[in-house]
């Protein structure tokens, strides 16, 4: 699926319950996502593993239908850290591999991306040379008061997303990713709320 279930904890560890990340991973399985986003310094990596674990013992998926990436935290580059990390995150797993495993670092073709910052320019470069952009935060930004003035619109209020929404019998988070999958964009679609998570991949 071109939208996947990131399970990343947005507000510090302590503010997200790990009994959160597990039900929430369990219930985007249960939705129909197969694609899940982890990473050391998202501290979700033993949640996760145990979600994944549990649908696998339910019969509700095998392990290799889901498509499990974690990532290489900035700290750990050097080469001889590397497959020491790795192994770590496949203790927390409880799981023999990961699908992939990428170095978690500011700079990639990971880029924030959704109606309000659409990085069109960036996306017809990386179109000319057959890149792959994944949008995080498709749903607009998570706003965190620091770096974004809380006056701002709200995407998801957005007037036109939610007219288009309304005449299409959809909701105003399906249109904004339906817009990006349009574009040849992957979505990264997260929320801990079953709802929505069905919608998102709907």
């Amino acid at each position: 699926h071109k939208a996947v279930a990131r399970v990343q904890q947005f507000q510090s560890p302590a503010q997200v319950s790990k009994s959160k990340i597990l039900e929430s991973t369990k219930i985007a399985i249960d939705v129909g996502f197969r694609h899940i986003d982890a990473a050391y310094v998202y501290e979700n990596e033993e949640e996760i593993g145990q979600a994944i674990r549990s649908k696998i013992a339910d019969g509700v998926v095998k392990r290799e239908d889901i498509f499990l990436t974690t990532k290489l935290w900035s700290t750990f580059h050097r080469p001889e850290l590397v497959q020491v990390c790795l192994e770590k995150s496949l203790k927390k797993f409880q799981l023999d591999y990961v699908d992939l495993y990428l170095i978690h670092y500011p700079i990639s073709i990971k880029v924030e991306c959704h109606p309000y910052l659409n990085q069109s320019k960036l996306l017809d470069f990386c179109k000319s040379r057959d890149i792959v952009l994944v949008a995080y935060a498709a749903l607009g930004s998570q706003r965190p008061k620091i770096w974004v003035d809380q006056n701002a619109p709200f995407l998801l209020n957005d007037p036109v997303l939610c007219a288009m929404a309304k005449k299409h019998n959809r909701s105003p988070a399906q249109i904004a990713l339906g817009y990006q999958m349009q574009r040849g964009v992957i979505a990264l679609a997260h929320s801990y709320e079953e709802n929505e998570m069905k919608e998102n991949i709907q």
